[in-house]
């Protein structure tokens, strides 16, 4: 009988362990998913930016037609790499961080160009597009560093002894990370 009373206790244990364990790993996943949507709402933003920094920069530099078609075509490919919170693997991170880094660089570019025209540069509505293009970008920093966050919480407390055990068996996958894109290490030299 003490046996018996002794199996059921550790089965009691083990239940309330497990339950534990399974919906502190649902509360961490749901916070991985609602930090990726904030990720995908900047990003967002950032694109539904852009039509409008190119079409001021259209009226002031026509000839520079090659950069506002390139950025527009990064645009078009970074709004088309559709990633849902499901999805967030290492790989699948990998080719959104892609797109996204495009759409960087051309807007990069696209803003150099405002060098160049002086008028440009003195246009209100530009400098105020540049500003909000400015303030989404560390929107988009503070996204990624929180989404960084949740995933490493996620990710430790579904690798800790006991949830490990239960984390598989309820599908709990490890999810992936915003990482720094190759080249970043190295600090870029400017001339002048």
């Amino acid at each position: 009988m003490k046996r018996l009373l002794f199996y059921f206790l550790g089965l009691v244990t083990l239940l309330t362990q497990s339950s534990c364990g399974y919906n502190g790993m649902v509360e961490r996943d749901q916070n991985v998913q609602a930090r990726w949507g904030q990720v995908q709402s900047q990003y967002q933003r950032r694109a539904d930016l852009i039509p409008n920094l190119v079409n001021t920069v259209k009226g002031a530099a026509k000839q520079e037609q090659s950069t506002l078609t390139a950025v527009m075509e990064a645009r078009a490919k970074a709004t088309s790499v559709q990633l849902s919170a499901d999805q967030l693997t290492p790989e699948n991170l990998q080719k959104f961080q892609a797109a996204q880094s495009q759409l960087s660089a051309g807007l990069g570019r696209l803003l150099a160009v405002s060098e160049n025209y002086p008028e440009l540069k003195t246009n209100a509505n530009f400098q105020e597009l540049q500003a909000q293009i400015e303030g989404t970008e560390n929107r988009i920093t503070v996204a990624r560093d929180n989404f960084n966050g949740a995933v490493n919480d996620y990710n430790t407390f579904t690798r800790k002894f006991p949830n490990n055990l239960f984390a598989n068996m309820f599908g709990f996958q490890p999810k992936g990370y915003f990482t720094a894109k190759e080249g970043t290490d190295v600090a870029p030299t400017v001339q002048f």
